[in-house]
């Protein structure tokens, strides 16, 4: 275990993160933002080499893509990724993505359109994007960076841009087979939907982070898992990767004052 004066919060919450595809085997992994891309990297290089990663442009990389790489700089390419096999993987199932969204419910429904009313919004975010089609079709996982009841909502989502597992938003004669939500990845703990009827569920805490801070931080019920046990620390390995995948540290500005893993 690496000593607590040694790793931040950003690198912590990239090891976690790359947890969520752990035995996903051959599938398009898509982190996105900062913390979501190296994570990707991580797993793919460690504990997931069957991940397939693309450059961000038109190409699978054999090799994650340095942060800041210039042009083709170091990029080992294993094949043609256009958009159009993008989506067979897509509409395929066979893709992971690890999304951030604005808001999300006990239910998993995200929002990442607008906040208030769709017709008159108080703020106008990126809109649904491709939220709809992706949440029907692959798995998905959440990274919330800033884990408070404004992101996890005491009621429903002001618009429901990726579906959960709430039974009456699904139309009748509507198969949800292909619809899970893995993981929720925040700056406070990991969670999944292993409560009663897919209720959300701390499965870890961040080193010095108790559940009742966490469930504080939520506006609906939290289930606590029965195991519930401490977030894994970075190894001396992953924090060599990570260093080398990210050089100008752009990691170290994903957390107001880039805090310390181990927080008292």
């Amino acid at each position: 275990m690496t000593s607590a004066s040694t790793f931040t919060l950003a690198e912590l919450l990239i090891c976690a993160c790359a947890e969520v595809w752990r035995g996903e085997g051959e599938v398009l992994a898509t982190g996105i933002g900062i913390i979501p891309r190296l994570a990707q990297g991580l797993a793919k290089l460690t504990h997931s080499p069957g991940l397939m990663i693309t450059d961000g442009e038109a190409y699978l990389t054999e090799e994650p893509v340095v942060l800041g790489a210039k042009d083709h700089e170091g990029r080992r390419y294993a094949g043609w990724m256009p958009y159009a096999r993008v989506f067979d993987n897509v509409w395929g199932g066979r893709r992971h993505a690890l999304v951030g969204p604005v808001q999300v419910d006990r239910w998993g429904q995200a929002n990442i359109s607008c906040i208030g009313e769709f017709a008159r919004p108080k703020r106008q975010l990126l809109g649904l994007r491709g939220f709809p089609g992706n949440s029907i079709n692959h798995v998905n996982s959440f990274f919330v960076p800033n884990h408070g009841p404004r992101v996890f909502v005491e009621g429903e989502v002001d618009v429901v841009c990726s579906v959960g597992y709430k039974r009456e938003r699904w139309p009748a004669g509507v198969k949800p087979d292909y619809m899970r939500i893995h993981r929720i990845v925040t700056d406070l703990c990991v969670m999944d939907f292993g409560g009663p009827d897919h209720a959300i569920r701390v499965i870890s805490l961040h080193p010095g982070v108790r559940f009742e801070q966490v469930q504080a931080a939520t506006g609906f019920p939290l289930v606590k898992a029965a195991d519930l046990v401490e977030t894994a620390y970075p190894t001396e390995e992953q924090l060599a990767i990570i260093r080398r995948l990210d050089p100008h540290d752009l990691r170290s500005k994903q957390i107001k004052d880039n805090p310390p893993g181990v927080r008292k």
